[in-house]
């Protein structure tokens, strides 16, 4: 660990429906789930009242609707995530060189490089107020939690312990007094499954978990995880803060509050993440070579796996099945916390797919079923009326599909600017009913 509290975590609070709330007045202090809103489908992040309710991330959509069947599901809308993801971002490198971001919605930042008079408590705890005060103000009111201490580990197990909208500063020397406490379930990649094994053995906090030896742990979870919870039992994290340089691509990302071991569930996820990158890539008119996979493990090692092909493309079955073959070849048994899909070596061509008919993968692997049309929309023009999709009527202005199904889309029109808004309905195929998209919509992602 390092001598001062200098690893500083930020991590915005439900990011995804934060984002749909704020742009959404009608939706402000009530249930919102974004993801896979179709029967396979996935959430990705449940806003804090549809959490009362037992809905989190990785709960499939349909367990979700059965807890909280009166919350709004939303497909979501990248775009917006990731703009308020780049405001963020901003604030931290003006903060620091040295930032890390773990995701669209998280980051590490190295505050020994930020040019502070010193490292003590009360600095970096004024830092921290007034980071959170600034992204604050670029979000439109978005909150985050902050953990300040001298690990990432810690800093990361601080960020969490007064969610939402929390500052926690842990002084140095103070680290094992704040861990020990604390159920084993904080440690990351502590799931359910190695919960019950260390309950079976008697662990059930950190500071019983301290007591463990290392050849113990590693008969009751296995070598790599054993070794790992025997470390961060003991607060013994030194890994840096590492700056992301990755080159221009299209990606998609998710992060996980709790940790994905079920490679089936995995497999359909970079899948709909493959289909994303694909539709991003021909809005863009670009294509890529390289499909490159990301995952993030329980204890926070960060691996990615690339392939390249002969040609650039941007179908989805080609895509989705190199993303699922690179998985495949990843040891993800102690359990995953974020995963990815990205395509690089971007070109404004594309050569007929090699690899694949341009149709989606039929394997029986990671595909989901064409969405019924009262959960995920009515067909248009090709296209689907998502829920929480921006629309513009030429008429009624801005607004978000509100529903759709049997020809008919509903919407509400209403944007973060304004009060909750009138709901009309209109044919799915209605000509003054369009698609908006915010003019940064149609660059593609860089990180």
């Amino acid at each position: 660990m390092r001598a001062h509290a200098s690893v500083l975590h930020l991590d915005l609070d439900a990011f995804y429906a934060a984002v749909e709330q704020r742009d959404k007045p009608s939706l402000r202090g009530k249930p919102v789930v974004v993801g896979g809103v179709g029967g396979r489908g996935v959430v990705s992040t449940a806003s804090y009242e549809a959490r009362v309710y037992g809905v989190r991330s990785a709960m499939s959509t349909r367990e979700a609707r059965a807890r909280c069947p009166h919350a709004a599901y939303l497909s979501g809308r990248f775009e917006a995530y990731r703009a308020t993801s780049a405001a963020v971002m901003a604030v931290l490198r003006d903060c620091s060189p040295l930032v890390e971001p773990l995701s669209l919605d998280e980051a590490f930042v190295d505050l020994a490089q930020a040019g502070l008079p010193d490292l003590e408590v009360p600095t970096v705890t004024a830092l921290g107020e007034e980071l959170r005060t600034r992204v604050r103000e670029v979000t439109g009111g978005l909150t985050a939690s902050v953990g300040i201490a001298s690990s990432k580990f810690l800093a990361k197990i601080a960020s969490d312990l007064r969610k939402p909208d929390g500052l926690v500063v842990v002084a140095p020397g103070t680290e094992l007094a704040v861990l020990r406490p604390l159920h084993v379930s904080v440690i990351p990649g502590v799931g359910p499954a190695t919960v019950e094994r260390l309950r079976r053995a008697g662990v059930h906090t950190v500071e019983e978990l301290e007591r463990v030896s290392q050849d113990e742990l590693v008969r009751l979870v296995g070598k790599a995880q054993g070794h790992s919870l025997f470390q961060l039992a003991r607060a013994q994290d030194d890994r840096p803060v590492v700056a992301d340089r990755e080159t221009k691509s299209v990606s998609v990302e998710g992060t996980y509050e709790h940790d994905l071991t079920d490679r089936q569930q995995m497999a359909a996820i970079v899948t709909r993440q493959a289909g994303e990158v694909a539709k991003r890539l021909r809005t863009s008119g670009l294509s890529g070579r390289t499909v490159t996979i990301k995952v993030r493990l329980y204890d926070f090692t960060t691996l990615s796996r690339s392939s390249t092909l002969p040609a650039p493309t941007d179908e989805p079955a080609t895509i989705a099945r190199l993303a699922r073959t690179l998985l495949e070849d990843l040891d993800t048994s102690g359990g995953v916390r974020l995963l990815g899909v990205g395509v690089s070596g971007l070109a404004d061509w594309i050569q007929e797919d090699l690899f694949g008919t341009g149709e989606e993968p039929d394997d029986g692997v990671g595909t989901e079923p064409e969405p019924e049309p009262d959960q995920a929309g009515a067909r248009w023009r090709g296209e689907t009326w998502a829920p929480g999709m921006d629309v513009v009527h030429a008429e009624h202005g801005r607004g978000w599909v509100w529903g759709s199904g049997k020809g008919v889309v509903t919407v509400r029109f209403e944007t973060a600017e304004t009060p909750p808004g009138p709901v009309r309905s209109f044919r799915s195929d209605d000509p003054a009913l369009q698609r908006w998209r915010p003019p940064s919509a149609e660059q593609p992602e860089e990180q």
